[in-house]
């Protein structure tokens, strides 16, 4: 080969390498920004499946009588699960029993959300052993919250929006003294607009930012780090919440996540609650509040305080994969759905 062909070639190659590797990192790009598919909301008449992904339910056969009647009453039809009320020991029946009352709905073009009846622990045991092939091609609304973060992290990794709001067992009388619970839920289902206003905290970090909305359980968001189900938090907004932790445990959880990169693009934070948070005969000298602020110390995003969703009976709903608009001042926050 002449000198001159060689020239010839090797700008060839670089071009050809060079606009891939441009393309390539474009499509990155786009597919990082993408805004998830949202499936489509309920009217009256639709079917939601009750399932039990997680710990088992002894003595909840009333709850779960309540949450059917609960969206009866809202027109919608409810099947529950076969599997619901087996006793696996800790859990809702063996992981192959749970496993088929999920893939069930998952398949059924006709249900078109699939709520869990609690949390508890066994999610992540059931996440790979779904097909979620049919789910694709007719996309329902994932509901739940606490443990059920794992199925949050599947729905948002698969590109789809899902719901962070009360379970079946949340049924109780508690709600009668927290309606926001039950119109929240509501709201999501069925695409009504949703807005909440935060009440002020003194480790408010101010600012204002646009992004989609993830996250979940905090210790269950930790335990997916490393895994194909961990979130991407790049330009995103993040909501934490945990609860019955160690002050120390929290912290090594939250610097987990920081060394797993989930701060350092990140867009916003939203702290929901820390509920009953133990203590330890060493105190670790620090509220929650500032041990949150310590390992977010590096990076210039808002924080907010005080957004009423986790494990106690005032549970906002949230719908993950959402573009949201979080205001972050002095005087409090505001969490608007776009």
């Amino acid at each position: 080969m002449s000198k001159k062909a060689l020239i010839v070639s090797c700008l060839c190659v670089f071009f050809f390498f060079g606009s891939f590797s441009v393309n390539a990192q474009q499509l990155a790009k786009n597919l990082n920004s993408k805004a998830l598919i949202q499936p489509p909301f309920l009217k009256a008449g639709d079917t939601v499946a009750i399932v039990a992904p997680a710990g088992i339910l002894k003595n909840r056969t009333q709850e779960i009588r309540d949450a059917v009647s609960l969206l009866k009453k809202w027109g919608l039809n409810a099947v529950v699960g076969k599997n619901v009320f087996n006793n696996g020991g800790h859990f809702a029946g063996t992981d192959e029993e749970r496993c088929e009352d999920f893939q069930s709905a998952l398949d059924n073009p006709n249900i078109k959300a699939i709520w869990s009846a609690r949390g508890g622990y066994g999610s992540v045991r059931v996440l790979d052993l779904l097909d979620y092939t049919q789910f694709k091609n007719s996309p329902k609304w994932i509901i739940g919250y606490s443990d059920i973060t794992a199925f949050h992290n599947q729905m948002n990794v698969l590109g789809f929006q899902s719901i962070h709001a009360i379970m079946c067992t949340s049924v109780t009388d508690e709600l009668k003294e927290n309606p926001e619970s039950v119109t929240t839920f509501k709201k999501s289902l069925f695409g009504e607009n949703l807005s909440y206003t935060l009440e002020s905290s003194k480790y408010n970090r101010i600012g204002e930012v646009k992004g989609q909305l993830v996250g979940g359980n905090l210790a269950i968001l930790t335990s997916m780090l490393g895994s194909k189900t961990s979130l991407a938090t790049k330009g995103k907004i993040l909501f934490i919440e945990e609860i019955g932790e160690y002050a120390y445990s929290i912290d090594r959880m939250l610097q987990s996540l920081k060394r797993a990169g989930y701060f350092k693009d990140c867009a916003g934070l939203i702290i929901g609650d820390m509920s009953k948070v133990k203590k330890n005969t060493t105190k670790f000298g620090k509220p929650v509040q500032q041990i949150i602020l310590d390992v977010v110390a590096d990076y210039n995003f808002p924080v907010a305080f005080n957004m009423k969703a986790g494990h106690e009976p005032d549970n906002r709903a949230l719908i993950f994969g959402a573009e949201i608009e979080l205001k972050v001042s002095s005087s409090g926050s505001k969490v608007i759905f776009e």
